[in-house]
């Protein structure tokens, strides 16, 4: 055998050592180290009960995988880039604790089923994290909207100034977001939960082995139904790439907007000095660098995911060294999401509001165009008609600095004599707002139902 590879029997050669260093993948998978010892010692106690090895075997196994256990919590495993991956690693590891009684752990497994195995494992305990992280931002949320139901702010379309809104209204627009985002990684977790343990290398074994006993107990819900999906599926991966992605779009939205409402020309909010920077030339500066950075991110999330895409386009079944390229970028997205969260979370807690500016951006800005306008409609005018009427009022205050609620009310009467002095309760802001009782609205009542059924989700996680 010219190479010592654990693979290396029928090779007469041995790989170059470049070779060696670009096929290794132990550099990032070690981060599966946990999980390949775990899903180890559910095969090896398998194999025990259905007696496939010897129990004295399958002990002097499960005592050196335990060890190992033991040396990796503490920090004491060196990983080496010869042994390829974690799965080599722990082998070559295991056989130096125990000795060649260490080769009886790989009966009726192959890399293909461990490496899927190890990667459900690692991404089954993830999920949770994040679909919690994601619920801290809810919380904040929910608990700033309720603080707010009454701060009135400009509504925006085209980033143009559309309608006078509740700010509370605004943030709970990102509660349930999240809540869709929550939604999709629970669903996420339906096809993480499948054991691919027992698979083999793609057809399954000739070993009598209890694929339900290890899918037990390694917690999954149920094993793969077929060998060859078992060890090239990674929709799960592609299925959390996705949900990663869309999160990350919504956190960069969010983000933007904070930026925006955090500049001098808005002033709707000031930002924690904990989560701004300054400038290393220009001391007035107050930068939002944390929002801008979440909004970056989002680029490389989107990567991670049109990278999956890629490797697994085309590729034929089963097993194909392409699928090493899996990982990195759920890595990376897990690595990039959880911390993006929990500091978005941490901004919003500690940003200060500046109602008074919010709400003097809507008296001047005929936002309450629309109100006059259905009032003209409930008068008895047709909402075009009365479209038409008021917009060009609005056309003339552009240019002679009037705005709606500074009309006479004699002008409003050459329009229709049915117009009284309550139009200008109507197009106050705060009214505007207090009006639009609509289910879904952005009336104070309406606010206060959604943060209500939002604290009914909360409470069912608690």
């Amino acid at each position: 055998m010219a190479t010592n590879k654990l693979w290396g029997g029928r090779f007469e050669a041995s790989g170059d050592e470049n070779i060696d260093v670009f096929g290794a993948s132990i550099n990032f998978d070690q981060l599966m180290a946990a999980e390949d010892l775990q899903g180890s010692l559910a095969h090896v106690e398998m194999l025990q009960d259905t007696n496939i090895i010897p129990e004295t075997d399958a002990k002097q196994i499960i005592q050196g995988l335990k060890s190992l256990q033991q040396q990796l919590a503490a920090g004491k495993l060196k990983f080496d880039t010869t042994n390829e991956d974690i799965h080599m690693n722990i082998e070559a590891l295991l056989t130096k604790e125990i000795g060649p009684v260490a080769g009886k752990l790989h009966t009726a497994r192959s890399r293909n089923d461990q490496v899927a195995t190890d990667f459900h494992l690692y991404l089954k305990k993830r999920l949770p994290k994040i679909i919690q992280a994601i619920q801290g931002l809810q919380r904040v949320l929910v608990t700033k909207a309720e603080a707010n139901i009454e701060t009135i702010m400009p509504g925006y379309t085209h980033l143009q100034h559309a309608q006078p809104i509740s700010y509370g209204h605004y943030l709970m627009a990102y509660f349930y977001m999240l809540q869709r985002d929550v939604e999709r990684f629970e669903f996420n977790q339906q096809h993480t939960n499948l054991s691919p343990l027992g698979a083999a290398a793609l057809a399954g074994t000739t070993f009598p082995i209890d694929r339900q006993q290890t899918t037990r107990q390694l917690g999954f819900d149920k094993p793969y139904s077929n060998s060859l999906d078992a060890v090239s599926d990674r929709d799960f991966a592609l299925e959390f790439l996705s949900n990663a992605a869309i999160l990350m779009v919504h956190l960069s939205r969010l983000c933007e907007e904070i930026i925006l409402w955090s500049s001098y020309e808005f002033g709707y909010l000031e930002l924690s000095d904990q989560y701004s920077t300054g400038s290393s030339i220009m001391p007035q500066k107050k930068n939002p660098d944390m929002a801008e950075l979440i909004r970056g991110k989002s680029g490389r999330v989107f990567g991670d995911l049109f990278g999956l895409l890629t490797v697994m386009k085309s590729l034929p079944l089963a097993y194909n060294k392409d699928m090493q390229e899996d990982k990195e970028g759920t890595f990376d997205a897990v690595k990039t999401i959880i911390p993006s969260l929990k500091i978005l979370a941490g901004m919003l807690d500690t940003a200060q509001v500046n109602s008074e500016k919010m709400a003097a951006a809507t008296e001047k800005d005929f936002s309450n165009a629309t109100e006059l306008a259905d009032y003209l409609a409930v008068k008895g005018i047709p909402f075009r008609q009365a479209h038409a009427l008021v917009g060009q009022l609005v056309l003339e205050g552009l240019k002679t600095g009037v705005t709606l609620q500074e009309i006479p009310l004699s002008k409003y009467q050459e329009i229709m004599p049915e117009i009284g002095s309550d139009v200008y309760h109507d197009l106050q802001s705060k009214i505007a707002v207090e009006r639009r009782q609509s289910l879904g609205g952005t009336s104070f009542a309406q606010v206060k139902h959604q943060i209500a059924e939002a604290k009914k989700i909360l409470d069912k996680i608690d």
